[in-house]
């Protein structure tokens, strides 16, 4: 994919389990740097994914990409035999975002009730924050596909994620912001986990490359904000000759307020939670030149092509990547262990990811493959991150960088690659 499609501000179809037929029996096979929990009740039944998407709520155009993956991952996994042997099935449950924590809390359980070997998700990292702890009290390991706060890097042994922590975006995002030439910027950011911590990361960068900030430095607006109006014309009145803007589908009403100011929409820096395709929303132009990030590596046609034929309308693909290797890691993770217990899976999460070496696989039916031959694998999925590190997240990531064309479509650049700290 060369671009980033349509941007869907819909709420997502809740998609059943879904369960392909099995065409192969297949006896477990511990890996030779596996470890086996003899106490899988799990395993009876066979693995059951437990998904925490935002199908409503700010982070909503996150949920069909995230779905498609699911099913195309489980599709993949059962083709190639299962997980030891049995068929892989998948409950999910809309978390919405973190303005909703009742809500949050209430989905968390409803998965918790399927008995799931592990929880992709979830997306933001204030819904994490409010619901990983009664997962990983069942000993059930949580892996997100897009939280990146800086403050879930090692916050619990069972908790992982298949995404750069914010250090990695923050520093190409300052490093975009001063190279391309800007001396006073605007920061427009919600007061969100996620938000506040991307912003002091960036503040880090930029101070050191000599921008100044001209407002935003310690502002930050209610993530239920509706009237952008006074931030448009203060951020307007400060002299900005560039704005970033950090927050979810909150951007789509305070970009409208900034070009009604008259700040500049041609000089909007923008991150994960809002670089999207604005072609339905804006008139033609209005974002051209304006730059976003993303983590992740970007899209080839041929993933592109197998998401579009999983069964879920898809037309933008953030996190696609990384919600699909969340659920082949979890899996292969069982295979190696000889279990479906999320103890095993937590155990052997690190091994399958390439922690401790091993060869290099990229698909679950050849790492399967090794792993049956009692050989130690290194997965490299879709991503193209590096292996676990001892805070579970990726040891090294890559960010892509945007620019919008005339039709406000956000078009990939560049990719940026970097090591995520571990301290």
């Amino acid at each position: 994919m060369h671009m980033r499609l349509h941007n869907m501000r819909k709420p997502a179809m809740v998609m059943t389990a879904f369960v392909a037929a099995a065409t192969l029996a297949l006896s477990g096979c511990g890996g030779s740097s596996g470890a086996t929990d003899s106490s899988a009740a799990a395993d009876e039944d066979g693995m059951v994914v437990g998904a925490l998407l935002p199908l409503t709520g700010t982070l909503a155009y996150l949920a069909p990409p995230e779905v498609a993956a699911i099913k195309l991952a489980v599709s993949d996994i059962n083709a190639a035999g299962g997980v030891l042997g049995k068929d892989v099935t998948e409950v999910e449950a809309d978390t919405s975002d973190g303005e909703h924590a009742d809500q949050n809390t209430s989905a968390a359980q409803s998965v918790l009730a399927k008995h799931p070997s592990v929880v992709i998700g979830p997306a933001a990292s204030g819904v994490v924050k409010n619901v990983y702890k009664s997962i990983v009290a069942e000993k059930i390991p949580v892996i997100s596909m897009a939280s990146t706060s800086m403050t879930l890097s090692g916050m619990d042994p069972y908790f992982f994620r298949t995404v750069a922590p914010d250090a990695v975006q923050g520093a190409v995002m300052g490093d975009l912001i001063a190279g391309d030439g800007v001396k006073k910027l605007a920061i427009a950011c919600f007061n969100d986990e996620y938000g506040t911590g991307m912003r002091d990361i960036i503040l880090e960068k930029l101070k050191s490359a000599g921008v100044d900030v001209v407002y935003g430095e310690k502002d930050a607006f209610d993530p239920a904000e509706t009237n952008y109006s006074s931030i448009a014309s203060a951020i307007k009145d400060s002299g900005a000759d560039a704005t970033l803007i950090i927050s979810y589908d909150q951007a789509t009403p305070l970009i409208k307020s900034l070009a009604s100011a008259g700040v500049d929409t041609h000089k909007l820096y923008l991150v994960d939670g809002n670089t999207v395709d604005y072609s339905k929303t804006y008139d033609a132009g209005l974002l051209k030149g304006s730059k976003g990030t993303i983590p992740g590596a970007h899209v080839d046609d041929a993933f592109l092509a197998a998401l579009k034929g999983a069964g879920t309308e898809v037309s933008d693909t953030t996190y696609a990547a990384e919600t699909y290797d969340a659920v082949i890691l979890s899996a292969l993770a069982a295979e190696q262990g000889g279990s479906t217990s999320g103890e095993t899976i937590q155990k052997n999460l690190a091994s399958v990811s390439g922690a401790d070496g091993g060869e290099k696989c990229d698909s679950f039916k050849a790492c399967k493959a090794l792993i049956k031959d009692k050989k130690k694998i290194q997965y490299s999925g879709k991503t193209g991150i590096g292996a676990f590190n001892k805070n579970n997240d990726p040891s090294s990531a890559n960010i892509g960088i945007y620019e919008y064309d005339d039709k406000n479509v956000n078009v990939f650049q560049a990719m940026q690659s970097g090591d995520v700290p571990s301290e």
